[in-house]
C-alpha cells in the first residue's frame, strides 16, 4: 500500500505510544517520533507526549502558523503562550544564559516531520464484491481522496481491487475523482456507528473485469461463428 496523502483523525489516534508519536495541527499531520529520539530524556517534551495522538491545533495562531503568544504581565514583553507548562525549543520564562538555542527551526516549523493533510471532513462507505459477495465497510475514508485512493486503502481487503470496475447504481465511477464528484450521497449521519448503518450508507460495487460470464459470452460469440 502507498502512504496516504491525507489521514483520519482515528489515524492519527493510533500514533499514541513513546516510539510512535503523530499529532495534527492547522490541517497537517506531524510523525514526532524522529524528534522524541532525537531528545530523549528531556522534560520538555512532556506536553507533547501528553498529546500524543491528538490534534493540538489550539497551541497555535492561524493566521501566523506560529505558537499563540501573550503580553507577559511581568516584563510587558511577547512570549509564547504556554499555559499549561512550557514544552521544548520554547525559551524560558525569564533569560538563561544555559538555554541551548542553537537547533535551528523549532520542531513546529521542521516540514521534516510532515506525514501528510488532515482530512476535513470523513464518510461512511460499503464496498461490495459482486464476484465473491464480500462486503467490507470503510468506517471513516477521507471525503477529500479520489477513488484512487480508496482503492489503495481498500488492497488490504482485496490485493487485486485494481482488477475489477467499479461502480455506484449502475454507473461506472470516475477513479481520479472523489465519491462527492461521482455523486455518491453522504450517509445518513443519524445511523452512523449503530446497527442499522448498513442500510443507510453508499454502497459501491465492484465487477471483476474477466468476469466468467463475459469469457462466457465470447465464447460462444465464437462458436457460432465457427471459430
Amino acid at each position: 500500500m502507498r502512504c496516504p496523502k491525507y489521514f483520519t483523525p482515528k489515524e492519527v489516534s493510533v500514533h499514541n505510544t513513546l516510539k510512535d508519536i503523530w499529532v495534527s495541527y492547522l490541517g497537517k499531520v506531524y510523525d514526532l517520533t524522529p524528534l522524541l529520539e532525537e531528545y530523549k530524556g528531556d522534560v520538555l517534551l512532556k506536553p507533547i507526549t501528553e498529546c500524543a495522538g491528538k490534534d493540538i491545533s489550539h497551541w497555535f495562531d492561524p493566521k501566523t502558523k506560529n505558537i499563540l503568544t501573550h503580553v507577559d504581565p511581568l516584563t510587558g514583553c511577547i512570549k509564547y503562550y504556554t499555559p499549561r507548562v512550557r514544552f521544548l525549543h520554547t525559551p524560558p520564562p525569564c533569560p538563561r544564559t544555559d538555554w541551548p538555542n542553537d537547533f535551528g527551526k523549532p520542531w513546529w516549523k521542521d516540514n521534516r516531520y510532515e506525514a501528510g493533510l488532515l482530512s476535513a471532513k470523513t464518510r461512511w462507505i460499503r464496498i461490495i464484491n459482486t464476484l465473491t459477495s464480500q462486503e467490507q465497510r470503510l468506517e471513516q475514508v477521507c471525503s477529500e481522496e479520489t477513488l484512487n485512493e480508496i482503492l489503495q486503502r481498500y488492497l488490504r481487503y482485496n490485493s487485486h481491487a485494481a482488477s475489477y470496475t467499479w461502480k455506484h447504481d449502475g454507473v461506472n465511477l470516475d477513479m481520479s475523482k472523489t465519491l462527492s464528484e461521482n455523486g455518491i450521497p453522504e450517509e445518513d449521519e443519524f445511523y452512523c456507528g449503530s446497527p442499522d448503518c448498513d442500510l443507510f450508507s453508499p454502497s459501491i460495487c465492484l465487477y471483476f473485469n474477466d468476469d466468467l460470464t463475459e469469457l462466457l459470452k465470447t465464447h460462444a460469440i465464437n462458436m457460432n461463428n465457427g471459430i
